[in-house]
């Protein structure tokens, strides 16, 4: 029993030890960062961007929205910055861009961070931004209940080229489809126009126009990185994507 109390008591250490970050984020940085996968993702994807901003001092939660509309994504994405205990910055991915810029008009928001991510005007929608300037990828089908999926065979190449297949290939029978209504839905009120807004171009993204991203990003006078990457950048380089989320959170 003695040596049973041991063992519950060191595996209590490591776990306390295992989540205390390795050092506190700088001083006067905003310390909450809530996180919104896109179309075809799920929330896991962040794991190592999660992780380098724990490691570094900051709270990081992670969204999951359903993708079923715009409206219960923005909900979903409002339910976690809720319980946030100050400020945060919003970080969306691919249609992630599309929640943040409804949702970042909470008052928990302090910066949006677009990675590779559809950041539209009023009125417009993922679907019409990406009609205007269509991506590489032909791979995209509706189910016939109105879901968009990607085509597993083509998920590596269109999605993540740089991602290891054996990750792909997971990914791509997991996928989150995204419903027509919500690649559909206008913007109503883009949070950009009024919150400091940075941004990632993949630039060889192909689920999403690299110069389509560009020009999003010009017309809002985004904080603008490039990163040479496919469309699941925030995957294949976790460190470039956590230093946009830091320079946000750490700007005066």
């Amino acid at each position: 029993m003695r040596n049973f109390s041991k063992i519950i008591a060191a595996a209590a250490l490591a776990t306390v030890t295992a989540v205390v970050p390795a050092h506190a984020a700088p001083a006067g940085a905003v310390k909450n960062i809530v996180l919104v996968h896109g179309a075809f993702a799920d929330g896991s994807g962040w794991k190592a961007v999660s992780d380098i901003l724990t490691a570094d001092g900051y709270s990081v939660s992670i969204v999951q929205p359903p993708e079923t509309s715009l409206d219960d994504d923005v909900a979903a994405t409002n339910r976690i910055l809720d319980r946030q205990d100050g400020p945060a910055i919003l970080v969306g991915h691919s249609y992630g861009g599309a929640i943040i810029t409804g949702a970042g008009n909470n008052a928990h928001v302090k910066a949006l961070v677009y990675v590779a991510a559809f950041q539209p005007d009023v009125g417009e929608s993922p679907a019409s931004l990406g009609a205007k300037t269509p991506p590489a990828s032909t791979s995209v089908a509706p189910s016939p209940d109105g879901f968009l999926f990607i085509d597993p065979a083509q998920f590596h190449a269109d999605f993540a080229a740089d991602v290891p297949a054996s990750v792909t290939d997971l990914m791509a029978r997991s996928q989150v489809p995204l419903s027509l209504k919500a690649a559909t839905a206008p913007a109503t009120a883009p949070a950009w126009k009024a919150k400091p807004t940075y941004a990632i171009v993949a630039t060889r993204d192909r689920a999403i126009n690299p110069d389509l991203e560009r020009f999003m990003y010009q017309r809002s006078h985004s904080v603008t990185t490039e990163i040479v990457s496919s469309h699941a950048v925030y995957i294949s380089q976790p460190r470039a994507v956590a230093k946009v989320i830091e320079q946000a959170a750490t700007a005066r």
